[in-house]
């Protein structure tokens, strides 16, 4: 069999495969605690649940609409429309399978071969993996520790061309937990001017900001309400990861072709999900909060406990449920402490090359687990530090 050339150039996200290695270790007794997976360890909210399971109930199991039913259309729109200060209806939205297919229906329509496409590295691996895929040019924008893991301006600036077709924007930040602030995103609506570019402002961390920051969206400026593809889903915001389902926020037109992809691949997304999707927007939000609250008293306990670790130094992270130490003071490249604190200390993490060139020198960890397996998680990273360091 002869795979097509394009496959060639396809990546992969290391998360899951990380998960098997630790689950193969689990198989031969070993105990594992898991920090590698960006899935809330909370289950889904019971009203949520009940709306799925009722919906099934009343024969929600067949064929919807390509671009997703009416009802939860507007319920997004609507609730966009609050949380980002700009007026969007119902034929700006389209319903997907999880987040990812966004990010490639948005390459695939937007995309030509040698077409230049800007993304954060570190940064999701799917958008460099998607940007090969497709045949266009993959160009990284560092982020920066020292700016929080913000973008130089500046360096947007230079890397922006006459081939420049679309930047991808990710705050909060998977993997560093870094923020995108209102002057942040001012600047970069100043880089890009009035030249002919699009925005993939993937916003799926949304809900999860800390310290009491407010999340503010490149759609919100003046003059980037038509030329952002804004990328939000259920999977983080409301723990439902299993559900699969997202959503992209689009111009009319944009979102026409958007669901003639949907059509071609996936058919729709399914019916009794987008029933239980409407409870999560429209019911009530205290379980939101309470996960907030415990991934913040999570994320404080384990920064702190990694600064005292020899050769770790960590930020703290303004959004998501990620931390992103810096370990260039190990002396040990990224993928190699990684292994070894997976096979030698039985905590699973990422290396932060998953992400990018730029993630050498970092691990990324969820802490989307317990208080009691991150600590003692930490316990166990201390431990191998003194016998390897």
């Amino acid at each position: 069999m002869q795979l097509v050339e394009a496959m060639s150039r396809i990546g992969v996200e290391s998360a899951f495969e990380v998960l098997v290695r630790a689950r193969a270790l689990e198989k031969q007794g070993r105990s594992v605690i898991h920090l590698e997976i960006g899935e809330p360890d909370f289950d889904t909210p019971k009203d949520i649940i009940e709306a799925g399971a009722e919906a099934m109930k009343n024969g929600w199991t067949h064929y919807g609409p390509a671009a997703g039913l009416p009802e939860l259309r507007q319920a997004i729109a609507d609730d966009v429309s609050r949380s980002r200060g700009v007026e969007v209806t119902s034929d700006w939205v389209v319903v997907v399978p999880g987040g990812k297919p966004i990010i490639f229906f948005t390459l695939l329509a937007l995309a030509d071969v040698g077409d230049e496409i800007i993304y954060p590295n570190p940064g999701f691996p799917i958008y460099e993996s998607m940007i090969h895929y497709v045949g266009a040019k993959a160009v990284p924008i560092r982020l920066w520790e020292e700016k929080d893991f913000s973008l130089d301006v500046e360096e947007l600036t230079d890397l922006i061309t006459d081939r420049t077709k679309l930047i991808i924007l990710n705050s909060p930040h998977n993997p560093t937990g870094g923020v995108l602030g209102k002057r942040d995103i001012g600047a970069i609506t100043k880089a890009i001017g009035d030249r002919n570019i699009m925005v993939l402002s993937d916003e799926i961390y949304s809900r999860l900001m800390f310290d009491g920051a407010q999340h503010h969206s490149i759609m919100s400026e003046p003059g980037f309400k038509e030329r952002t593809i804004l990328l939000d889903g259920f999977s983080k915001t409301y723990a439902m990861t299993g559900w699969r389902m997202g959503y992209g926020v689009m111009r009319p037109d944009l979102a026409t072709h958007m669901a003639r992809l949907i059509t071609n691949s996936t058919s729709c997304t399914a019916s009794f999900s987008q029933i239980a999707g409407i409870e999560a927007i429209r019911g009530h939000q205290a379980p939101v909060d309470r996960m907030r609250t415990e991934f913040q008293k999570r994320r404080d306990v384990f920064v702190a406990g990694l600064n005292r670790i020899k050769g770790f130094s960590c930020r703290v992270p303004k959004g998501a449920f990620y931390v992103f130490p810096n370990i260039t003071k190990t002396g040990w490249k990224s993928k190699k402490l990684a292994d070894a604190l997976l096979e030698d200390a039985g905590v699973a993490c990422l290396s932060g090359t998953a992400f990018g060139d730029y993630g050498e020198g970092y691990l990324r960890f969820s802490v989307a687990n317990s208080l009691e397996n991150l600590n003692q998680a930490l316990v166990r990273v201390d431990q191998w530090t003194k016998r390897n360091l």
